[in-house]
């Protein structure tokens, strides 16, 4: 065995040092996670960590009646007539939840396609038992 000279202490990323196990079983354990789990678990993993780190509030967490700004995925885009009048309607995923995104009086918006990530902010409502955000402002992020 080697000697550690008195007065110092091994680097944790020594190969041969006392750490050298752990860091292995860490990633064979990340490996074997991902190996075990759907690719939809895994999908939604990566969204609800990216949405993190834009500074969104996970769609579960939204409270009705409350400013939120959320983060996601746009999984369907519909254009349903509202009172008559037309409207854009979008699902948003975020790996949590489902939220609804409507826009009032529009046909289309330029970018608001499916498999488009999008950021947005606005006052979360109920209805029907979904949670939905009319007129929200959005943020067109990369991705489609």
């Amino acid at each position: 065995m080697d000697e550690v000279p008195t007065g110092t202490t091994p680097r944790r990323d020594d190969p041969d040092g006392p750490e050298a196990g752990r860091a292995g079983r860490g990633g064979l354990r990340r490996f074997l996670r991902r190996m075990a789990s759907s690719k939809a678990e895994l999908e939604a993993e990566e969204l609800k960590r990216t949405s993190d780190e834009e500074g969104a509030t996970p769609i579960t967490a939204c409270a009705t009646r409350k400013r939120a700004c959320v983060a996601g995925t746009l999984r369907t885009v519909t254009l349903r007539p509202r009172g008559g009048a037309p409207a854009l309607e979008a699902e948003l995923y975020d790996g949590t939840d489902v939220i609804n995104l409507v826009w009032l009086g529009r046909r289309k918006i330029a970018g608001i396609d499916p498999g488009r990530r999008v950021r947005a902010e606005g006052l979360v409502s109920l209805q029907d038992g979904r949670k939905v955000m009319f007129n929200p402002r959005y943020e067109l992020r990369g991705g489609s």
